[in-house]
């Protein structure tokens, strides 16, 4: 199970570099500057999110046959690797922190976090992961360790720290792991 972890992390970790969620974190971190409660509140909106979306990867499970979930979940890492060479953009997020302020830094980030990771890159790859590795708590560590050490750096340093990175060869890496998984797991089960 420890390789379910790692790869959830190191696939999240690459997944959320450059991605809205990230871009979010930088935006909520210049507009509150409260570093503490808005990474508490991402870890949380994270874990919930991504514990359901893992839950709902385990399910995924128990209807399909796993001829069927081998070629879903290869198929989805493969399409998530073509996903990751798409950049994201932040909408105008400015007018959602204002909607959402009134509830402080850790609800207004909670809310809003939770909310842009639905349907997000990094969701959607912990429902494959979770499928894939038949683990719930590991694969929900995973992610969620990996979305807090790209966004953690990205709340204390800001844009300095991600003006600098190589967002597209990162993308790239990210893009190429998900390939290789997906590959992987049909040359394993049909070769192996």
């Amino acid at each position: 199970m420890l390789y379910a972890f790692l790869i959830s992390l190191v696939v999240v970790a690459l997944s959320e570099m450059g991605d809205k969620t990230q871009l979010l974190a930088l935006l909520l971190a210049a507009k509150f500057r409260k570093p503490v409660p808005i990474l508490i509140a991402i870890f949380l909106a994270t874990v919930v999110n991504h514990g359901v979306s893992a839950l709902l990867g385990q399910w995924i499970t128990t209807v399909l046959s796993p001829t069927v979930l081998l070629w879903i979940v290869s198929l989805g890492f493969i399409a998530m690797a073509g996903w990751m060479l798409i950049p994201d953009e932040l909408d105008d997020e400015s007018e959602s922190i204002h909607k959402w302020q009134k509830y402080g830094v850790f609800g207004a980030t909670f809310v809003l976090f939770f909310l842009a990771e639905i349907g997000d890159k990094t969701q959607i790859a912990t429902v494959a992961l979770a499928a894939r590795f038949d683990s719930i708590g590991w694969v929900t560590l995973g992610t969620t360790l990996g979305i807090m050490l790209v966004n953690a750096p990205a709340v204390f340093i800001g844009n300095k720290l991600a003006e600098k990175l190589p967002i597209s060869l990162i993308h790239k890496i990210g893009a190429l792991i998900f390939l290789i998984i997906g590959v992987a797991a049909l040359v394993q089960h049909y070769f192996f």
